[in-house]
């Protein structure tokens, strides 16, 4: 049976999510903004957890029906057959979203909604989850609109750009499921050079280390489906052993590399990667990028360069973009440059005529990728 899934994604990413959900086979696909809905069996849900890179969860969608009020909600959500789907032993956590939702208060809405699922569980079991907001075992995710309530399960648990691999996941600025969607808007491939010269904390070249090893972006954590009644241990370890058995060797020769002219972002990036088993695929450097060379005749350049907020650091982006352009010209004729900015400035500042302005957000941080084909000759406007 066909059932209806929501994958959310940084907004921007949602027509290369779709792609990778079609792909893995999902069907019904519609992109919509900040996600992508998508049909498919259940077992589908173990796929695209174990294999998306762009998506930020996989929600199931359990339920949806009209509602007017908070009792409405009450009463629809107590309608559902919760003991079917998870044990009371469980731990629970509520989160809703809404569009022109009606309702006066969201903490009320969110306050009915758990009271209705552990209402279910103790008139059929005669005992309710407990409630864990920080680990919680089960997450059920509402969205509200002016007129109807969905109700979902996700599958996913800890957030999917939560790879394991990364340390510092706190100071990082880039999201790993963002820095894949950058790889793929790129339309960058295994078989093209790729350099990072402001590698920060490594999350590009990991990501895209990961795709040349073919390895999937899950197999280093659990997931959400494995507290879920459906959940079937054999099916789920023969499902994470065929992808641990695509995993590539060492390559003889290495196309991807990363630098940066702070040695410890250097050791940090090091340090990315052989959490992410994939050290012997990337070559890191200290370098500065308005001095280091290409690495290969052709490649793609892809870089998340700072941008502060200060009026400090402004002035000095500002005098550090046109250094970028001209080293560029110089040493990188013949590549594709991509850079990821919170800083509209940097396209007028940089001196190129960037061949694709591609909007993004990086949370509620309105960003653009510029992309930039390097060629001999004037490029200046």
């Amino acid at each position: 049976m066909s059932e209806l899934f929501f994958a959310p994604c940084p907004r921007g990413l949602e027509p290369a999510l779709a792609t990778e959900l079609a792909a893995l086979r999902a069907s019904g696909i519609v992109p919509g903004e900040g996600g992508v809905a998508f049909e498919g069996e259940i077992g589908l849900a173990y796929h695209a957890n174990l294999e998306s890179r762009i998506a930020s969860r996989i929600l199931w969608r359990v339920a949806s029906a009209p509602y007017r009020n908070e009792r409405d909600l009450h009463a629809f959500v107590h309608g559902i057959d919760w003991p079917c789907y998870f044990k009371p032993e469980r731990t629970l956590r509520v989160d809703i979203a809404a569009t022109r939702s009606p309702v006066a208060s969201l903490e009320f809405a969110t306050l009915r909604i758990k009271d209705a699922i552990c209402d279910r569980f103790r008139d059929e079991c005669g005992t309710r989850p407990s409630i864990d907001k920080r680990t919680p075992d089960i997450r059920v995710h509402a969205y509200l609109t002016e007129r109807e309530a969905t109700i979902y399960l996700d599958t996913s648990g800890e957030p999917l750009f939560k790879r394991g691999y990364r340390r510092d996941a706190e100071d990082a600025p880039l999201r790993e499921n963002l820095a894949a969607g950058l790889l793929a808007l790129a339309q960058w491939n295994p078989a093209l050079p790729l350099l990072d010269p402001m590698c920060g904390s490594g999350t590009i070249v990991a990501e895209a280390a990961q795709i040349a090893a073919c390895r999937a972006p899950g197999l280093g954590r659990t997931f959400g489906f494995q507290k879920l009644a459906w959940y079937d241990g054999p099916t789920w370890q023969r499902i994470r052993q065929r992808a641990l058995d695509r995993v590539g060797e060492t390559p003889h020769a290495i196309s991807l590399f990363a630098s940066d002219i702070a040695p410890a972002a250097v050791a940090r990036t090091a340090s990315t990667l052989r959490a992410a088993h994939v050290d012997a695929f990337v070559r890191v450097e200290a370098a500065d990028v308005l001095a280091r060379f290409a690495p290969a005749p052709e490649g793609l350049l892809l870089a998340n360069p700072p941008y502060g907020v200060r009026l400090a650091d402004t002035r000095q982006l500002a005098t550090f973009y046109p250094r970028l352009g001209d080293a560029l010209k110089r040493h990188f004729t013949g590549w594709t440059a991509g850079f990821f900015t919170g800083d509209l400035r940097l396209a007028k500042l940089i001196g190129l005529k960037p061949d694709r302005r591609i909007p993004l957000w990086n949370g509620a941080i309105e960003c653009r990728l510029f992309l930039f084909r390097i060629v001999e000759g004037a490029m200046r406007r």
